[in-house]
């Protein structure tokens, strides 16, 4: 059973979270808030995730509750590692699977030994425009909204860094992968630039979010079980 008391969330707890495919990082959130003001009879408590996941994408959620809730843009800026599946031959408007191919392209100028001396052209400090279909916003809006209202919108690149990108297995037309990258990174449109430089076009068909600095998912926990391990067992992050 967990020994950690009102006042220990209150004053400030971090917990690793392994968000499932298609949850929201809100609906994550919103699940733990629940299973703590219910156990311990809150009617609020502070809380928060350092760092957004797409619906599309699983992985580790950091969630910080009371006072830790101050930690959260620190906890932001660490690094990122990410795995996942970039899928070749075929775009999307999203450039991942949230939406429809719209583009297809010829793949059989592609090899293994092409890729692996093409990922290497990404490390470093780059410029990134981040997708349309994203939560930025522009001008009080957020950009998947004029793009689901079929407007076009002019988005600036800004500057991001890719500390490691590598292909981990190659099975034409997917490349699995693995990359380390800065805050504000999309790897969606990682994904989207990689087909563009290999000439066949791609998108992001799989991605899981694995460390944020030297928090590492495999220590995390299922939000849907939280309630449950709240009053069980729940392993300190």
């Amino acid at each position: 059973m967990d020994s950690r008391t009102k006042e220990d969330f209150l004053n400030g707890q971090l917990l690793l979270i392994d968000k499932p495919l298609g949850w929201s990082s809100f609906q994550a959130v919103n699940k733990i808030k629940w299973a703590i003001r219910k156990k311990f009879e809150l009617k609020k408590i502070k809380i928060g995730h350092a760092g957004t996941l797409d619906p599309l994408a699983t992985g580790l959620l950091l969630i910080c509750t009371g006072k830790f809730t101050k930690t959260i843009n620190e906890l932001q800026g660490q690094p990122k590692e990410y795995t996942g599946t970039i899928t070749l031959g075929a775009t999307t408007p999203s450039f991942d699977l949230e939406t429809e191919v719209d583009q297809i392209f010829p793949i059989d100028h592609i090899t293994p030994e092409l890729i692996r001396d093409t990922l290497p052209q990404f490390i470093g400090e780059i410029e990134q425009r981040p997708p349309v279909f994203s939560a930025l916003k522009k001008d009080g809006k957020r950009l998947y909204e004029y793009a689901r209202e079929g407007k076009e919108v002019a988005i600036k690149t800004r500057k991001v860094t890719l500390f490691e990108f590598e292909s981990t297995q190659v099975d034409l037309p997917n490349i699995k992968f693995r990359a380390v990258c800065s805050k504000g990174t999309y790897i969606r449109s990682l994904a989207h630039d990689l087909g563009q430089v290999l000439g066949s076009g791609a998108h992001l068909s799989e991605l899981r979010r694995t460390k944020i600095g030297d928090y590492n998912v495999n220590n995390a926990l299922d939000p849907s079980i939280f309630g449950e391990n709240l009053l069980g067992k729940w392993d300190n992050p």
